[in-house]
């Protein structure tokens, strides 16, 4: 097989998440939060497949009439952002005026972010929240806390877009990616069976979401703290 066609399955392969938004994005409409997070993980788990063989096969260069990155960034809203965000706000967890905050907030402000030219650091880590709400939201359903508690959560890491901190990507980002890359396989693994098992999983999956989150949301802080913000 050429390495055009190659190149081109990857797109492919990165175009089926726009048909796991909207699997998921149905199931969202129906209310079946566990069939709709059972969606949001695999477009999650080929999200995590497809920067590396986009790479790998260079797409740019052998099949550059599809704009990989463009592709990306269009499916990422949608399931990254625009899902979670109705999911939070249908499912009773943001009462009354605290939903609508909540919503328009994350939207708002993904929205610039995911066109903000300085998303990406020296060493391919984020330069701010990337916009990770399926991530945060999966705990948070998962974990159920109080709606002060979530509206507090959604403020800070919206504000945290636009803060020069560093996120990691647990792929792209090499400082302990030893550590980190197995911690988001785990964290996937949890987040399928919480999502499975519509949430009623034993607590120890609950908290592992929770402690896997906490690693990924804090490790590119904790590096900046070491080593610098270009180190």
């Amino acid at each position: 097989m050429s390495a055009a066609y190659k190149a081109l399955l990857v797109h492919l392969l990165t175009a089926t998440g726009a048909v796991f938004a909207m699997l998921s994005m149905l199931e969202a409409v129906r209310a079946d939060w566990a069939m709709m997070f059972v969606w949001l993980v695999v477009a999650f788990a080929v999200d995590g497949i497809d920067g590396p063989l986009a790479r790998k096969y260079d797409v740019k260069r052998n099949a550059p009439i599809f704009d990989g990155v463009l592709l990306d960034l269009i499916i990422d809203y949608l399931t990254y952002v625009f899902i979670p965000a109705y999911a939070l706000f249908t499912s009773g967890l943001l009462p009354g005026w605290t939903g609508w905050l909540a919503i328009i907030v994350i939207t708002y402000t993904s929205a610039l972010y995911f066109a903000d030219t300085r998303m990406k650091t020296k060493d391919n880590s984020f330069s701010g929240f990337p916009g990770c709400w399926n991530m945060v939201v999966i705990v948070l359903f998962s974990v159920a806390p109080n709606f002060w508690v979530i509206l507090a959560l959604v403020a800070v890491l919206a504000v945290a877009m636009f803060l020069p901190v560093k996120f990691i990507h647990p792929v792209r980002t090499r400082r302990w990616r030893a550590v980190s890359l197995p911690v988001a396989f785990v964290w996937t693994a949890l987040a399928g069976w919480a999502a499975w098992t519509s949430f009623t999983a034993p607590a120890i999956v609950h908290w592992g979401l929770v402690l896997t989150s906490a690693y990924l949301l804090a490790a590119g802080a904790l590096q900046q703290l070491i080593h610098g913000r270009d180190g």
